[in-house]
């Protein structure tokens, strides 16, 4: 291959798209929505996580501040915990706006996370978020399509294609030439929206990290990728087409295909084929399974019944009075044990199912290029269903630990013996309360992001790997005429 001839080739693929007045407008237009996506995915970012970390030291503030008080009072006072937003979610907001933020930490109940940005928009939020990723996922590649639907088919159609070929130039250059032509003025935008990027990034404070800057490196690399293989797959579809308006038919209709059509169908047949049980079916469940086992509130419960006896023979007394410890803490960490257990198990498949939901997605990236740059950029954002699902796992932990740390509390500071009518109320120095530990919401590793994207990474090689042998086989077949 002539490299010579393949940058000549690039450069005039390059110059005859600025001869038409459209690019210009194209441009504008482009910059101008990137402008604004950029401006809203920073306001969102400072906003929220300004208002989640200001509620998270008010939540804070309320827990210290409570009285001497019964540890068990206090478990079931709780406190809240707030997800702190990413900051690449500035550039990719992912299913941040779909997820809840908040969640009201308290003694044997799991509650549901809350007070997502789409529970508090209009409707309009389901038609999808403008972002910087969306642009360069959607608007972008039809922005190339309507560029290179016509770089070979219309030198087909007025002949200057025949005399490239009369002149030295070998199909592989052609076809090479073209493509890289249009990936450099795909670069025009692909550019200012990563450089807008880590402007936003240094102006809204983020600690640029290691992690941070991995991602950045790794969202431009695989969106680089994406971007060749698109105008790779344009040119191919022009050069095998017999006139610049077939092209662009057949290059539209790709378009629509992949990148509305079918990541719509494959979502809507996954929540069909592996329907999930709503909030209330799923909190039933999980407290039929929990009275099933044991009701560490009712003293006749056969379980805790059992658990008593059990106690007072190994301790060698026959009241729970006599115990060195507080029998009813002990109680309260045992059935928040056994609770914990059985949510975790009702929430391992809630999320068994929930992937099975989105494996047919996930497999369509082999055949949707769209899907895996998405897939990738919401991991590589942190901003994903992996991120919320950490932040779970980490709320449920804390609250877990919270509880545990109250029926310790209980069983080390609180007699076993009942107060009296003119007694006063059995409860602890307050001074505990600060020597809890807060809940401090932990960005998501860049590991743990990347380890549910594989697949969408390795379509995504393939798709790159699958338009480069394409070129590289219709050079052989392609004619002038």
């Amino acid at each position: 291959m002539n490299r010579t001839i393949v940058m000549l080739l690039a450069r005039q693929c390059w110059k005859n798209a600025f001869h038409t007045r459209a690019i210009y407008s194209i441009l504008v237009v482009m910059l101008l929505v990137m402008g604004y996506a950029a401006y809203s995915g920073w306001k969102a970012y400072t906003q929220q996580n300004s208002m989640r970390e200001h509620y998270q030291r008010a939540a804070r503030a309320s827990w210290e501040e409570n009285p001497d008080k019964h540890p068990h009072r206090m478990a079931h006072f709780g406190t809240f915990a707030f997800r702190i937003k990413h900051p690449l979610s500035v550039f990719d907001v992912g299913l941040e706006s779909f997820t809840g933020n908040a969640v009201f930490l308290e003694a044997h109940k799991q509650n549901t996370i809350n007070f997502s940005e789409a529970s508090f928009s209009t409707g309009l939020l389901r038609f999808g978020e403008i972002s910087l990723a969306m642009l360069l996922q959607i608007l972008l590649p039809l922005i190339i399509v309507f560029l290179g639907f016509s770089t070979i088919a219309a030198d087909r159609e007025n002949g200057t294609l025949k005399i490239l070929l009369t002149q030295g130039a070998g199909w592989r250059e052609i076809l090479a030439g073209k493509s890289l032509g249009l990936f450099a003025l795909a670069l025009l935008v692909v550019v200012p929206a990563f450089a807008v990027t880590i402007l936003l990034l240094a102006a809204a404070g983020a600690p640029f990290t290691a992690d941070l800057a991995g991602r950045l490196a790794a969202t431009v690399l695989v969106y680089v990728v994406f971007l060749a293989v698109v105008c790779m797959v344009t040119v191919a579809i022009s050069a095998g087409s017999a006139s610049s308006k077939g092209a662009l038919m057949k290059l539209l209709g790709w378009w629509l295909l992949l990148a509305v059509l079918l990541p719509r169908t494959s979502q809507a047949l996954g929540s069909y084929f592996y329907p999930a049980p709503a909030r209330v079916a799923f909190d039933a469940a999980i407290e039929e399974d929990v009275l099933r086992q044991g009701d560490s509130h009712n003293p006749d419960d056969p379980h805790y019944k059992h658990l008593r006896d059990s106690v007072l023979r190994v301790h060698g007394v026959d009241s729970v009075e006599h115990l060195p410890f507080n029998y009813s803490g002990f109680v309260m960490r045992e059935g928040e044990r056994i609770s914990a257990e059985i949510y975790q198990q009702h929430v391992q498949q809630l999320t068994h199912l929930y992937d099975k939901q989105n494996s047919l997605t996930t497999a369509t990236a082999l055949v949707n290029p769209f899907t895996a740059i998405r897939n990738l950029s919401m991991a590589l954002a942190g901003t994903d269903a992996e991120a919320y699902q950490v932040f779970q796992d980490e709320a449920e932990a804390y609250r877990y630990a919270l509880a545990q740390k109250m029926n310790a509390l209980q069983m080390e500071l609180i007699s076993n013996r009942k107060p009296g009518p003119k007694d006063v109320p059995l409860a602890i120095p307050h001074d505990h309360w600060k020597k809890v530990p807060d809940f401090k919401s932990q960005p998501v590793a860049l590991g743990t992001s990347l380890r549910g994207v594989w697949f969408s990474a390795l379509a995504l090689l393939l798709w790159c790997a699958a338009a480069c042998g394409w070129l590289g086989r219709i050079s052989q077949t392609l004619k002038a005429l």
